[in-house]
């Protein structure tokens, strides 16, 4: 399906090295965030204390927030729960509170407005746990890594599959890096969001590959060099990658405006992630590829004619 054609193809590849710089760099500075202030991780992983209150009537989510800033808890989560009249509220850990004292302090700070509202649970999340998530959610990560990998290098060629995982790291890292630099708050959404992206890009990545392939093997092609092909694969793709990434970037662009509190951070990060995907797939897969040496040889296999007893070819 597309909804226009580009007739003259883009010289991506001319500029690839330029990019590739900024890509550099961007990563380095990613890293350097990452290794100085690291993540301000949620307390899905460092732990905390979780309530469950039950209000007489839908409550305003910005009020909660407001009275456990208060009490010091700026980066308390609050969200409704099962109704508009649950609400769970996730609380770090406090020096020198116990959780049931940390629970008392939050739930007579909720009823200073007249509410009438019900404790129904109280929880601990020990660090522990929040550890036991993180290492979890890495093994994820590592997998779903080998795994793409292990996909494009038996789909296509070693070297596609080693350029697809350099774009997807990159896509990976460019990500947990933003939210190091602004010290957003990274949780098991988020984390969930990055791992979304990593699909993400590798449908992109496998989109543009099959392009590429189809180009190679096209006559129109023959004696085309490899940067004039990826060039043309990656302009045939562009109707494509716009009214598909257009129109997913509408549903999370909606999450962003209006999903409230809860959903910001999650479609944050993969309103980052869709950019850099796109990015990533064109400016960073592709000028690899082509640097690894990718050739026609490498997506067509050429068949021998079979020879007869004497040697002769048939």
């Amino acid at each position: 399906m597309e909804f226009f054609r580009i007739k003259k193809d883009i010289p991506f590849m001319r500029y690839a090295r330029l990019f590739n710089v900024i890509s550099l760099i961007t990563f380095l500075i990613a890293v350097g965030s990452l290794a100085t202030k690291g993540l301000n991780f949620g307390v899905d992983f460092t732990g905390g204390t979780v309530m469950e209150v039950s209000y007489e009537q839908p409550p305003q989510l910005d009020h909660i927030r407001e009275a456990m800033a208060k009490l010091g808890f700026t980066e308390a989560s609050v969200q409704n729960f099962g109704s508009t009249r649950d609400v769970l509220i996730r609380l770090p850990v406090k020096e020198g509170l116990t959780s049931a004292q940390l629970s008392d302090k939050a739930f007579a700070e909720l009823r200073k407005d007249g509410s009438k509202l019900e404790m129904r649970r109280v929880e601990f999340v020990g660090p522990q746990v929040g550890k036991e998530l993180f290492e979890s959610g890495a093994l994820a990560l590592l997998f779903v890594c080998i795994g793409i990998v292990a996909y494009l290098a038996l789909r296509f060629e070693w070297k596609f599959g080693l350029a697809a995982i350099i774009a997807n790291l990159h896509d990976v890292i460019i990500i947990v890096g933003v939210f190091s630099i602004f010290q957003w708050e990274f949780s098991l959404p988020v984390l969930a969001a990055v791992l979304a992206i990593l699909g993400y890009s590798v449908n992109e990545s496998v989109v543009v590959f099959d392009r590429v392939r189809e180009c190679f093997r096209s006559r129109q092609y023959r004696n085309s060099s490899v940067p004039d092909v990826l060039n043309a694969a990656i302009t045939q793709t562009m109707s494509r990658t716009i009214i598909t990434h257009g129109s997913t970037q509408m549903m999370v662009l909606a999450m962003l405006l209006f999903g409230g509190e809860t959903l910001f951070y999650f479609a944050l990060a993969l309103t980052i992630g869709i950019c850099f995907g796109i990015y990533s797939s064109v400016l960073v897969a592709a000028p690899i590829v082509m640097y690894l040496g990718v050739s026609r040889k490498d997506l067509i296999k050429i068949e021998q004619k079979p020879e007869n007893e004497s040697g002769a070819v048939v």
